[in-house]
């Protein structure tokens, strides 16, 4: 099974010309649903409100097919995230944490929510910000058996960029990440100084096997020691970005899993870019139809088994 550990949380969005909406979200959240959609075993391992937000989280993950067992049960109301989406469908985040659900996380929760079996393992965004998360998620990570596959999505906030414990947590985590999904933009906070091939390959000088570029709307690259492979994206009319990076991660995963490759394979460039591909389909059909992930998601299922 993939394991996710992190954030569940309501993405309030604003965009132009269409009514405010609460839609469920969080960048675990997503990925977690994107696995679930194409058919694989997926838990999210999160805390998640009894409110009435929560409830709806809950019935969205049960629909979608994601393992319940990981929900870790509070009172604390959800985790909130106003989403201002521009002309362009590109999305600004404002957040509101303090007292709420996502970020209470203990590391021994954390721990037992794991499943028995556990193949892949990811984690990232916010879920590397918030404490105590982020010390679960560093737990989780730093604990896990040599055999299983650890991903990682830094998805760089500003808000958080700059904070040295977030920064000396991030490297910890990377080091022990065999795969490691970026974008330009996550690379520009991360390393302001270096070019953003040059910040991407010194991923690989951390420790991890693979590392996944992502360029919007140009694609995508897949970079490995021995060399690297653009990819690009199907063209598609961008409604709005919100969860792309996230579907592009969740198809990827799921790609990998159901051909039963690991960590040992993420060097084979040929494969690699054969998930990249179909990961970019995900993700553009995600930003192309955002409201119907059912549709979007689920119906390019019988595309991964190409």
């Amino acid at each position: 099974m993939i394991a996710v550990v992190g954030e569940a949380l309501i993405d309030l969005v604003h965009a132009p010309g269409r009514p405010a909406e609460a839609r469920c979200g969080g960048a675990n959240f997503n990925l977690a649903r994107t696995v679930a959609l194409l058919g694989e075993p997926v838990r999210l391992v999160g805390r998640i409100s009894r409110d009435a937000y929560g409830m709806r989280l809950r019935e969205a993950l049960a629909g979608y097919g994601v393992d319940p067992a990981g929900i870790v049960d509070t009172d604390d109301p959800t985790t909130l995230a106003l989403a201002e989406v521009d002309g362009r469908g590109v999305a600004t985040y404002t957040f509101s944490f303090a007292g709420t659900s996502a970020p209470g996380l203990e590391p021994a929760e954390a721990r037992d929510a794991l499943p028995a079996g556990l193949s892949v393992l990811h984690v990232g965004a916010l879920g590397l910000a918030l404490r105590p998360l982020a010390d679960a998620a560093e737990h989780v990570v730093l604990t896990a058996p040599p055999e299983v596959l650890v991903s990682v999505d830094p998805n760089l906030r500003p808000q958080v960029a700059g904070d040295q414990a977030f920064r000396a947590r991030l490297e910890r985590v990377l080091a022990r990440a065999d795969l490691v999904k970026v974008s330009a933009d996550d690379l520009a906070l991360l390393e302001p100084e270096a070019s953003t091939p040059d910040a991407a390959r010194r991923m690989l000088e951390r420790g991890a096997r693979a590392v996944l570029l992502t360029r919007g709307g140009a694609g995508a690259t897949a970079i490995t020691p021995s060399g690297a492979a653009d990819v690009a994206a199907p063209a598609v009319t961008v409604v709005d970005t919100i969860g792309a990076g996230d579907a592009f991660g969740g198809a990827f995963l799921a790609w990998w899993r159901h051909r039963e490759l690991g960590a040992a394979q993420l060097g084979d460039l040929d494969a690699l870019t054969r998930a990249t591909a179909f990961a970019c389909r995900v993700a553009s059909a995600v930003v192309a139809d955002p409201f119907h992930p059912e549709t979007a998601v689920g119906g390019l299922r019988g595309a991964m088994m190409d």
